[in-house]
């Protein structure tokens, strides 16, 4: 009976209607998620050799000199002090005024028994807290450790993504060498805030929603060809990392509100378009049984895990606001716990602040000039007399300018109205992608009105707008001829489009070496940082 039982199941995986199916299935798959990016060991190899090299290049240029200068740049006077307390004492304390020089000079336990008022949540605060611990907060460079390690992280992360959103190695790794020589990514690296924290967990959600769609097409590609119906997917593992990824976002800055709501809408609507590819013919049905299942695991683990991420301030007994629903009963939200209501209204009061907040600043800048640089903002500006610290000119200056790379904005310019072609007339989902990530990052900015905000505030969205460079250097070059017939010799449109693609990349590696010196406070002579202020607005 078991010998009997076998040899069936065994004709049958050898039998020609087996091999059919293996054939039907691999033709479903191409038609849902496309040819394999990597049919090779050796083709994936290079997919993570190429990326990586990159990376390399990224973290010597944000690992450089790091600690230099030894002060406080911008905000880190908040974020830096901060997080430095929240090793200590698990919260965010209180530091007396002016007293930003005796921190620089290593006397760092000055802070008060208060906790402070701060109006974003703790996540970057412990990611910057995470060098401060390995390096000591006397180092410079243990402020900052973090931010170069995670914005070279980015990198890698545009790199590997952009593969597997264009389906090529090459163009992957061109755009983590875009982002590596980014002027503004660059900056943002190597100064102790909280954006580039933002970005890395904005691009992981990113990375991880790409793998679910490809992992979702598979399963819907199996039950097509097994005839098994139509797949109800409720556990979602790469989505659901991108979930806690999107609510870790939010726990750096509450922008990554806005990737949450780009991002999985963008998620639900790729299976919508699976499954009307795949034959199911009623879209709302497909919408409703995606939709569903996400938001049913979606909005409780963000809600969870974004609360979790405050778990030093529960743990507290002076963070701000912990004891306010002890001292006001009968306010707040009643139907909460009080640790909870108390949380309540502190976020109620930083909601107050970030939709008030309209205090004069220099360098504040709508954000109609982000694309094209028209306002950076100026970390750190030091003149020096000559024959001071090196100077050998009559006036020298050491600045930090948050100044994308020209060569990089510019062309994204252009690249996003071409991409909003391929999108809105094509159809083209890849366009769609990078430009909800452009959309979720830079839209909401021109509903603030009045409110003080920074050109910085971009280099969340830096990598779509590297990614929209190369889709369109994707263009340019087209696809591969045919071997053995196209022999690998580039001619005619192709080889056009290696020229140029290759030109705007050479471009923007010589713009890098020409700006680095005001990306990265090098003492140069006061003329030769005037020549690189190209406009009124950038000095």
């Amino acid at each position: 009976m078991t010998v009997t039982a076998e040899r069936p199941a065994q004709r049958r995986r050898a039998s020609p209607h087996a091999r059919g199916d293996d054939a039907a299935l691999a033709a479903e798959l191409e038609r849902l998620v496309g040819p394999p990016l990597a049919s090779t060991p050796r083709e994936r190899l290079w997919g993570w050799v190429l990326p990586l090299l990159v990376t390399a290049f990224a973290g010597v240029l944000r690992f450089w000199d790091l600690a230099r200068p030894h002060a406080l740049v911008f905000d880190e006077t908040y974020y830096v002090r901060n997080a430095w307390t929240m090793l200590a004492t698990g919260i965010e304390m209180s530091w007396p005024q002016g007293s930003d020089k005796s921190f620089e000079a290593g006397d760092v336990d000055v802070y008060s028994s208060t906790g402070d008022y701060v109006v974003h949540p703790p996540v970057g605060k412990w990611m910057i807290a995470l060098g401060e611990h390995l390096f000591g907060v006397q180092s410079s460079f243990g402020w900052r450790f973090s931010s170069a390690l995670f914005g070279t992280l980015c990198v890698l992360l545009v790199a590997r993504a952009t593969r597997r959103l264009l389906g090529s190695t090459l163009l992957g790794t061109t755009a983590g060498l875009l982002l590596a020589v980014d002027g503004l990514s660059l900056v943002m690296s190597r100064t102790g805030i909280l954006d580039v924290f933002l970005t890395f967990w904005v691009l992981v959600a990113f990375a991880l929603l790409l793998i679910d769609r490809d992992w979702m097409r598979r399963r819907l590609a199996a039950a097509v060809v097994s005839g098994s119906g139509w797949p109800r997917l409720w556990w979602r593992p790469w989505r659901f990392a991108a979930v806690v990824a999107l609510a870790l976002s939010c726990g750096v800055k509450w922008s990554g509100l806005y990737f949450t709501a780009a991002f999985l809408l963008m998620s639900v609507l790729w299976d919508v378009a699976a499954r009307r590819r795949a034959g199911q013919p009623a879209w709302w049905t497909a919408l409703l049984g995606d939709g569903l299942p996400a938001a049913v695991v979606a909005l409780p683990t963000l809600v969870v895990v974004y609360t979790a991420t405050w778990a030093g301030w529960f743990a507290s007994t002076t963070g701000h606001l912990r004891n306010w629903a002890i001292e006001n009963p009968g306010e707040g939200v009643q139907w909460l716990p009080p640790a909870l209501r108390s949380l309540w209204k502190y976020h109620q009061d930083m909601w107050q602040f970030h939709t008030t907040l309209d205090s004069p600043h220099a360098y504040k800048s709508s954000p109609w000039a982000w694309m094209v640089q028209g306002r950076p903002t100026s970390f750190y500006y030091q003149g020096q007399a000559q024959g001071v610290t090196g100077c050998g000119a009559d006036s020298c200056t050491e600045a930090i300018t948050s100044l994308g790379n020209p060569v990089i904005w510019w062309s994204g310019c252009l690249a996003l109205l071409v991409l909003l072609f391929c999108w809105a007339l094509k159809r083209d989902w890849r366009a769609g992608a990078v430009l909800a990530g452009v959309a979720a990052g830079w839209l909401p900015w021109f509903t603030v009105g009045d409110r003080t905000i920074f050109q910085f505030y971009a280099v969340v969205f830096a990598p779509f707008v590297v990614m929209a460079v190369v889709y369109c250097f994707g263009l340019l070059i087209g696809p591969p001829p045919p071997q053995p017939s196209g022999g690998g010799v580039l001619t005619g449109r192709r080889l056009a489009g290696v020229v140029v693609s290759g030109s705007v990349v050479v471009l923007a590696v010589l713009a890098a070496a020409y700006f680095w010196p005001v990306w990265t406070a090098q003492l140069i002579t006061y003329d030769a940082w005037r020549a690189r202020m190209w406009f009124a607005s950038w000095i």
